[in-house]
Order: C-alpha cells, then structure tokens, then sequence
C-alpha cells in the first residue's frame, strides 16, 4: 500500500468516527436536557442552578464526550485533507442524526425534513466520489 493509499484510509476512517461520534454525542446531550425543567428567567440564581442540572447530568457528560472524540477526530483529519472533502463528507452524519431523533428520542420527522436529509446525502455522494486531496507532506 502506497503512503497516499495509507493516508486515504486515515481519512475515510476518521470521518467514519467523526460521521458516528457527533450523532451520538447529540442524541445524548439531547436526552439529558430533556430531563430538565425549562430556564425560567436569565436571574444569575436560575443560570447557576440550570447549568449546575445540566453538568451533574450522566447523558450530558456522555454527550460531552462524544462531542470532544468527534472534535479531535475532525482536527486530525483536517490536518492531512481538505476542508472542502471533509465538511461535506461528514455531513453524511445528518441522516443518523435524523435517524437517532426519531427513534431514540422519539421524535416526529416531517417529510420535508427527510427530503432534506435526502438533498445532504446526494451532495455527499457527489463529494465522496472525489479525491480528498491530501497533501503528501505528512509523515503519518
């Protein structure tokens, strides 16, 4: 295997964890801030205690650390491919997003909306088919 076939794999395995983790990571963040009671007023005593529920919740850590694996996964791969392959191609996360909100948190998806999910994932398509075009300089 070539070292540019190599660093290809790297990519597309990365934006793999990057397409699962940050679904995940919302789903839970989600669950969790469901399970509070609504903010009543921007009072500092009603900031404190809303963001002190919020951060003694179990699903918002969860969520939290899901979102800080996806984020170090994008800087990885942003430091070897191009922005213009990697958003695109990780916005292949916007139909497991769609799926997860409608059967893990029960909600209701409008049509609309999962045409919309099906617009993002041709446009993925068609950017998935290209070459990243990953600079050769790395020595990963």
């Amino acid at each position: 295997m070539t070292s540019s076939q190599g660093l290809h794999l790297k990519t597309i395995a990365l934006i793999v964890i990057m397409i699962s983790v940050a679904p995940l990571g919302d789903v839970f963040l989600g669950k969790g801030m469901k399970h509070l009671p609504a903010m009543v007023s921007w009072a500092p005593g009603h900031l404190f205690q809303f963001f002190f529920r919020a951060f003694t919740t179990g699903d918002v850590w969860i969520g939290i650390g899901l979102l800080l694996a996806y984020f170090v996964a994008y800087l990885l791969v942003l430091s070897w491919a191009d922005y213009s392959y990697v958003q695109p191609a990780s916005s292949a996360s916007y139909v497991l997003i769609a799926l997860l909100a409608h059967f893990a948190l029960r909600e209701t998806i409008s049509p609309l909306r999962w045409l919309g999910v099906a617009v993002i994932c041709t446009g993925v398509f068609v950017v998935g088919h290209t070459h990243p075009q990953t600079p050769e300089h790395h020595s990963w």
